[in-house]
């Protein structure tokens, strides 16, 4: 178990030190407070669509959805169930509807992408929950941009209601990171058509047939979290902490306690073990996305809770996340 304590601390403090390193910048003005909003509009509109493009380009096979289809619906129906739940929340927690859709997202929406995936690979090598964990990234971080954008769109700002839906339904299209996953799944769709060679290998690959397009949609995508991380660090203010405090208690709550707790009780009770139990941990105990803040920035939502709330959030999440895994190792439902 010090282990997985050690993973977990491993997977979660870089994420705090490199966030300190951007206000640690901005602090020494180093970089001015100006620059750092500009990096969110960078990740939100570039990198962070190549992170996801590239994610999902990476899967290996089509296939390997349909045979995780059980868990894979369980995940889905257990995201909108607590979209659902996070809008109750949202409602009540708060008057100011740039923070309701932030509040909304801290309840559903993990850190899948960056975490996660890492975090359940690092839980259990074992094939089959490896290739479970690699399926719900594809299917979880397109629903969970999706629906980010919904909750960001309803609780509009601008007392607009003639053309709500429609203006959301555009926003969903062409949100950029709804986009990069779309993109990869275009790709590897293509893919997956293409004819075999004799190794069974697709004729055409880009990283095999065009190294310098590939390799540079991976250099955009390793660049993301860290230029994500590092505008959260620069745009974040102590000072906002003690009036923000109930909504981050709140939203902390939501994400990091009582998402994990109540999904995996019900995974546990329909009959996922060893098998799932990785990726459902990293799927439902991981803190909120980075790209939430960005993402809020960018859709009139209050960017300073969005950051306040991944940044405790991923604090409380090491400690969170260890409980999480040595329950599950405790009653027997995977070795530590």
């Amino acid at each position: 178990m010090e282990s997985k304590l050690i993973f977990t601390c491993n997977a979660v403090l870089p994420i705090i030190l490199t966030i300190a390193t951007g206000y640690f910048l901005k602090k020494i003005r180093l970089l001015p407070k100006d620059f750092f909003p500009l990096l969110n509009k960078l990740c939100f509109r570039c990198c962070l669509p190549c992170l996801l493009c590239y994610n999902v380009y990476n899967l290996r096979e089509i296939k390997e959805i349909a045979a995780a289809l059980p868990v894979v619906i369980f995940a889905v129906a257990s995201i909108l169930c607590f979209f659902f739940i996070g809008l109750l929340i949202s409602i009540f927690s708060t008057k100011d509807n740039s923070q309701r859709g932030v509040m909304l997202q801290a309840a559903f929406r993990s850190n899948y992408a960056i975490i996660g995936l890492s975090l359940s690979l690092s839980i259990s090598s074992e094939p089959k929950a490896s290739a479970i964990a690699s399926v719900l990234s594809s299917v979880s971080i397109p629903l969970f941009n999706i629906l980010a954008t919904i909750a960001l769109s309803v609780f509009c700002s601008k007392n607009e209601k003639k053309g709500r839906i429609s203006n959301m339904l555009k926003k969903i299209a062409t949100n950029p990171l709804i986009l990069g996953c779309a993109t990869g799944f275009v790709f590897l769709l293509i893919r997956a058509a293409l004819p075999k060679n004799d190794s069974g290998e697709a004729i055409f690959l880009l990283s095999r047939d065009v190294p310098f397009a590939f390799k540079t949609l991976q250099n955009l995508a390793l660049a993301a979290s860290t230029i994500a991380l590092i505008a959260l660090g620069g745009n974040f203010e102590l000072s906002a902490v003690s009036r923000l405090k109930k909504l981050i208690a709140i939203g902390t709550f939501s994400r990091v306690i009582l998402c994990p707790l109540v999904c995996l009780f019900f995974a546990y009770a329909v009959g996922f073990r060893a098998t799932e139990f990785p990726a459902l941990i990293a799927l439902y105990g991981t803190p909120i996305a980075v790209s939430s803040v960005p993402m809020a920035a960018e859709m009139d939502g209050d960017a300073e809770l969005a950051g306040q709330l991944v940044v405790w959030t991923s604090l409380c999440s090491a400690f969170t996340l260890f409980l999480t895994i040595f329950f599950c190792a405790k009653i027997g439902i995977f070795e530590p």
